[in-house]
């Protein structure tokens, strides 16, 4: 029938957004499950509201000395859509010194009126002050319900066969200021990637329909 035929799913790949109860939470593997039967999986990305009362953690503040071990610095070259991204390493940084250079007039995110206005300025402004990017800090900052422990097969590789792929099967943090850009990796194009935006502004991502992926690696084979 063409309720159970995974092509008459979603057929117009829209973003689909999922509130779960706290118990369907408890039981992400299988919300999962449920995602794509609706068809979530079309359009290359869903999202997940958690449920009221569910909270990743009970303060913030603790973190302010964690230690961001090698923030990197973005520098980007190029014109006409097409550009390169160099990665130069910093020296280390705590949180809070990461947020007061995030939140400084050199970095902090321009005045606009709108996303679009907003995003036409992230293309036009690209090539210009180098943004630092807090990238690949191994962890997690969840207090209970964690990304790291969610009874996957990504799971069973590590308890099983003893296998760790940091930032595969296990959690990396981010933190981020204007303009910082995290790009397509292989894993992100053969597995599903769980994301939580614990604080601060709201994040952007680019998304392709899940039968354009063929096209999007012939793009990267030159």
């Amino acid at each position: 029938s063409k309720e159970s035929n995974p092509i008459f799913l979603n057929p117009s790949c829209k973003i689909m957004t999922f509130r779960p109860t706290m118990e369907e939470f408890k039981d992400f593997a299988q919300y999962i499950v449920y995602m794509e039967s609706q068809g979530a999986h079309r359009a290359g990305l869903a999202k997940v509201i958690p449920p009221e009362g569910w909270k990743p953690r009970q303060s913030y503040d603790t973190i302010e000395d964690m230690v961001i071990p090698a923030p990197i610095m973005q520098v980007v070259t190029g014109q006409s859509g097409l550009f390169t991204q160099y990665n130069i390493q910093k020296k280390s940084m705590t949180v809070g010194e990461y947020r007061k250079l995030a939140n400084s007039k050199k970095y902090c995110t321009p005045r606009h009126k709108d996303f679009d206005d907003l995003e036409r300025k992230y293309w036009k402004n690209l090539t210009f002050v180098s943004p630092i990017y807090g990238a690949d800090v191994s962890g997690s900052i969840y207090d209970e319900w964690n990304i790291g422990h969610l009874n996957t097969l990504l799971d069973m590789v590590e308890q099983e066969c003893g296998i760790v792929i940091e930032g595969v099967n296990t959690p990396y943090l981010y933190f981020g200021m204007w303009k910082t850009t995290f790009a397509w990796h292989t894993e992100d194009m053969d597995l599903y990637s769980i994301n939580y935006l614990h604080f601060g502004q709201p994040k952007s991502w680019s998304v392709f329909f899940i039968f354009n992926h063929i096209h999007l690696q012939g793009c990267f084979c030159f």
